[in-house]
């Protein structure tokens, strides 16, 4: 899994049929502190997420897992937001 932060969203008016009426949302990928880096990567939502969040990808066969992506033309799904990432008993990031 990779962590990401929102930083905006895809629109789209031509969808496969499989994932029509999902939100695609841009992630910029960033470190576990929430440092982001060069790369993005457009995801679909299915938790809900927000603007200015850090969240969890999953990319791949695996982001073809879930009930909702199952065997669809998806290479990359949010499956988590992050509250908390701790790092050898220190907090590093924090919502």
């Amino acid at each position: 899994m990779i962590f990401g932060k929102i930083v905006g969203t895809v629109v789209s008016t031509q969808m496969e049929v499989g994932i029509k009426g999902r939100k695609c949302l841009l992630v910029q990928t960033c470190n576990h502190k929430g440092e982001v880096d060069d790369d993005y990567l457009v995801a679909v939502d299915l938790v809900g997420a927000g603007v200015e969040e850090i969240v969890i990808i999953s990319q791949g066969s695996s982001a073809r897992q879930t009930e909702i992506t199952h065997q669809k033309p998806v290479d990359c799904v949010i499956v988590g937001i992050v509250d908390m990432v701790e790092e050898y008993n220190q907090v590093v990031f924090k919502k």
